[in-house]
């Protein structure tokens, strides 16, 4: 792209857009000469028997309008940006008008904020204002990947429910916002095979009660304490520091059919929670994180609001 921002191309842009915005002019004019006639030019053209064609001159309220459009154009190109590199008689650009939007709000709302900052994510959970400022930064942020409802789809979390990557402590969760998180699990197809593989899938399957191949999940156990415990745990139970999920409850990301864990397993999986802190402030962070709190500690955001 950087071979389209020379001089050359600027010029060029600016010459054909002149260049169309004359020409349009050029043609009006050349159809607006002629007087509107009371026995207007046939065509010859005639379509179910007598629905005839005329040629007739433009209507001078419609000559006008496009002689407005065309001055406007002009004067249009003269203020803002549009000529190549002329950046127009006012240095609009949409960068600036971003940046004093945000200045103005940063000014209106920081206070509000503030104050937020000095309560605590259990407390502020379960404030009815804080709980609507920090719905609407959900729905604005995050609710592309984890739904509106915070239930989150295949590869995302649900929020709603007790189960945590990486731990459902408020602080965690603002951790989780603030810096975001990296989740990988190694391929492990090359080194276990198709029938190992096959095997680990129905162990692992077995943990959380689902229906299974007893002879594979007994191998599959042995296979699984070599590769997948060091994450997981010698029992499936997960690793919260390591965002390891628990393999031994009903929750899962990708999915539990036998086919789903198989290809989890052959080709790993990779998932990337993005990092908020420079797009919206630890501020903002804080209240964000004190409503996905209280999506899954409801009761117990309410009881610690009780108590103050």
């Amino acid at each position: 792209m950087s071979d389209f921002t020379g001089g050359f191309w600027s010029v060029f842009i600016a010459v054909v857009t002149l260049a169309s915005i004359v020409a349009c002019g050029v043609l009006l004019y050349a159809l607006s000469g002629r007087q509107v006639a009371t026995d207007p030019e046939n065509t010859g053209h005639v379509w179910d028997e007598d629905l005839v064609e005329n040629n007739s001159p433009l209507p001078r309220w419609w000559v006008w309008l496009f002689a407005i459009t065309i001055v406007y154009s002009l004067g249009y190109l003269w203020i803002y940006p549009g000529l190549g590199a002329w950046s127009g008689s006012t240095k609009w650009t949409s960068t600036r008008e971003y940046s004093d939007e945000m200045a103005e709000a940063e000014g209106r709302y920081a206070p509000r904020f503030a104050k937020y900052s000095a309560t605590s994510l259990e407390a502020l959970s379960a404030d009815p204002e804080a709980h609507a400022v920090g719905e609407r930064l959900f729905l604005n942020f995050c609710s592309q990947c984890h739904a509106s409802d915070a239930r989150g789809g295949k590869g995302y979390p649900n929020l709603t429910d007790g189960d945590w990557l990486y731990g459902g402590d408020a602080r965690v969760i603002e951790t989780s916002i603030l810096d975001g998180r990296n989740g990988v699990m190694p391929a492990l197809g090359a080194a276990l095979g198709v029938e190992g593989t096959r095997d680990v899938a129905n162990y692992v399957r077995s943990l959380s009660g689902l229906s299974h191949e007893a002879g594979r999940a007994g191998r599959g156990r042995a296979t699984f304490g070599t590769y997948c415990a060091a994450c997981h745990g010698a029992e499936g139970l997960g690793n919260p520091a390591m965002g390891a999920p628990n393999l031994a409850d009903a929750v899962w990301l990708f999915g539990s059919a036998e086919a789903t864990v198989i290809e989890t397993i052959t080709l790993g999986r990779s998932s990337t929670m993005p990092a908020h802190r420079a797009l919206l402030g630890e501020a903002r962070v804080h209240v964000l994180a004190a409503y996905v709190y209280g999506l899954s500690h409801a009761a117990a955001a309410r009881k610690v609001a009780a108590t103050k």
